[in-house]
């Protein structure tokens, strides 16, 4: 039997890809020590690698795909297919930032005043060609974590991974640049994407998690309302296209069904009652396939 040898990222955005497969409709489960998960698709091998190596394993050809993030492909300098973005981090679905930052007193302003100062950092590359770009001499150091602290004692500057940006302020530390924008991507090697079954199984794990993703912050809206009502409640409505208008069996009435985001629905549905919508129901959604 054929099998596409997937890598799942390790670390920090293991719970979010878990969960993520999940609503994508695959199961995977891991051992207390396991670094090889179970999951319930026979095509499917899976093993844990820490994002930060994982291009370089999908590169090898130790593993046909990986989920990884697009900084750790241009870190590594990994020759692989970035097959599709999946637009999903640690905390939220949002693209993240590697961002200099400094102490909020600094004297730091702009790229140009890193000249001979000291940089730490997990991402050496990324940071030694923003200096290059900009023309700018400065040493940089590998950091293994905590980078937030090491300034200004060990370093004059960080360049680190953000979401939010509330860890840098919790710091007392100011953004002074973006270094590289980032998102999840789904990554393959060169030679199994060449492979007709490899390439079309990682096509549709794609499409079934890009649908999870797509659903992930929406519901789905169904409410009766009388023809009379009808424009009144389209008014209110936001649509991912058009909503669904269907006739009941009381031809003086018909039923809505659409999809919103979730963070809408506590606005709305007060003004959907209010042009006289009944038996509005909100349901949660699971994918939606574009």
């Amino acid at each position: 039997m054929s099998r596409l040898k997937l890598g799942i990222p390790k670390g920090s955005l293991q719970d979010a890809t878990l969960d993520l497969f999940s609503r994508a409709g695959w199961k995977i489960t891991l051992g207390s020590r396991s670094y090889v998960p179970a999951i319930d698709d026979d095509e499917i091998e899976c093993l844990l690698v820490r994002a930060q190596e994982m291009a370089r394993y999908v590169e090898s050809g130790a593993l046909d795909a990986g989920i990884t993030g697009h900084d750790w492909v241009v870190e590594t300098g990994a020759a692989v297919n970035e097959l599709s973005e999946l637009i999903y981090a640690k905390q939220r679905l949002a693209r993240v930032r590697w961002v200099l930052a400094v102490p909020e007193d600094s004297a730091i302003r702009e790229p140009r005043h890193l000249e001979g100062k000291v940089i730490a950092t997990e991402v050496v590359h990324i940071t030694e060609s923003y200096l290059a770009k900009h023309g700018v001499r400065a040493r940089v150091e590998f950091s293994w974590g905590a980078t937030e602290v090491k300034v200004p004692q060990l370093a004059d500057a960080i360049v680190e991974v953000t979401e939010t940006g509330s860890s840098l302020r919790a710091n007392r530390l100011r953004i002074v640049d973006t270094v590289l924008e980032s998102a999840t991507v789904f990554i393959m090697n060169r030679a199994a994407a060449a492979d007709s079954w490899k390439r079309e199984k990682a096509e549709n794990l794609i499409l079934m998690l890009q649908g999870a993703i797509a659903a992930a912050s929406k519901v789905g809206l169904l409410l009766n309302v009388h023809r009379d009502d009808l424009q009144a409640v389209l008014g209110v409505l936001p649509a991912l296209k058009k909503p669904t208008i269907s006739a009941l069996s009381d031809p003086e009435w018909v039923a809505i069904n659409t999809i919103v985001e979730e963070a809408v629905v506590r606005q709305i549905l007060p003004r959907l009652k209010a042009a006289k919508a009944q038996g509005i129901v909100e349901y949660p959604l699971n994918k939606i396939v574009l």
